[in-house]
This record gives structure tokens, sequence and C-alpha cells, in this order.
């Protein structure tokens, strides 16, 4: 019974060992790695098999490099995951690249061997501008300010300018009588003058006949 069961298990290891070779030759021995450039800064690639173009279902082993075009800087090595904005034959990194052009190579071991590589240029991204603070709040329609009077309502003038016509009205009316008190004081020390006059020339007249009669 044991040894059944022994050469059951190894029957079954043996079946499988024979079948994954049979689904990878199925598809091809190579994959094929496309770079289709990058996505804010994350490469992305397409891996398909060589052979039939079906997008590779097992996890990719893969190793990506950039170095910029003049050599001064590299980047990586970084692994690829699965892009599920490319889905199903997408992968790109989690990594970004800075801003510049780079050579990019993708480099995949398992499940087959494949390579791939792509000039990448990284735009540089400016900055959103900070909004301003509003230095003073405008006044919200139909509001009056302190400035403009609302319509329909009094002047606030012109209660001063009546306030300030009264008082040169009775400065007027205080001139007339003043001036006619004056005149009436000139009219009567006039007459007074006049009647002294008349009444001494008519006490000289007398007084001179009174002393004809007597001579």
């Amino acid at each position: 019974m044991r040894i059944r069961i022994a050469f059951s298990a190894v029957l079954t290891a043996l079946g499988l060992m024979l079948l994954t070779p049979v689904a990878a030759h199925a598809h091809g021995d190579t994959v094929k790695v496309v770079v289709t450039g990058q996505r804010a800064g994350h490469v992305t690639a397409d891996i398909t098999w060589e052979n039939d173009g079906d997008a590779v279902d097992e996890a990719v082993a893969a190793t990506v490099n950039a170095v910029s075009i003049d050599g001064s800087r590299t980047q990586g090595p970084w692994r690829l995951v699965r892009d599920t904005a490319a889905a199903p034959a997408g992968w790109t990194t989690a990594e970004t690249l800075p801003p510049g052009s780079w050579k990019v190579s993708v480099d995949v071991g398992f499940p087959a061997l494949g390579h791939g590589d792509l000039e990448v240029a990284v735009p540089v991204v400016d900055p959103a501008p900070a909004s301003g603070a509003p230095t003073a709040s405008a006044a919200a329609p139909g509001t009056p300010t302190a400035a403009q009077p609302s319509a329909g309502s009094p002047s606030a003038s012109a209660p001063a300018a009546s306030a300030a016509q009264v008082p040169a009205a009775d400065s007027d009316a205080d001139s007339g009588s003043e001036g006619d008190a004056v005149w009436w004081t000139t009219a009567g020390v006039a007459a007074t003058a006049l009647a002294g006059a008349a009444v001494g020339l008519y006490l000289r007249r007398r007084r001179q006949t009174r002393l004809g009669r007597l001579g």
C-alpha cells in the first residue's frame, strides 16, 4: 500500500515537471519587452510572449536601469510592478525618473529572457503658483459705502448748509436793525440840532426887538 502511494506521488511530480516546459514552449522561449515611455516619471513597458504575443500572467523578475544621455547620471536598478492602468501586458516602476533625457533599459530573467530599451524624456513640471490673498475686500453689490450716500436718502450736506444759512440770515437781520437804529439816531440828532438853532434864533430876535423898544 505504501509503495503504491509513493509511486503515485512520483508520477504526479513527473507530470507537473513535464507540463511546465510544454506550457512554456507553447508561448516560446523568450519574452518581448517594449519600453513604451514614462508616465509622471514612472517607466512603462509592455511584456508579452515572443511567439504568440500573449501577456505574461506569471510574476516577472526584471531590472530597470537608466543612464542620462550625457552619461553623467544613473538611476536604478529598479524592479517592475504590474501597471493596472495598462493591463494586462503593462508594467511600470514604483520609482520615478528625474527631469531630463534618459536611456532606459529593461532586462527580464523570469519566466523567460527578454530585453528592451528606449530613450525617454522626462519634462520639467513647474510648480503651481500660489494664489495671493486679496489686499482689500470688495464691497458687496448694492451696499452703500461711507463715501457715497445711498440713492434716495437726503444728503448729509443739506442740513449743514441749512444750519449755515440760518445764522447768516440772523446776522443780516441784526445788521438791518442796527442800520435802522443808527439812521433814526442820526435823524433824531439832526432834528434836535435844527430845533435848537430855531429856538436860539427866535430868542435872539426877541431880545433885539425888546432892546429896540427900550431905546
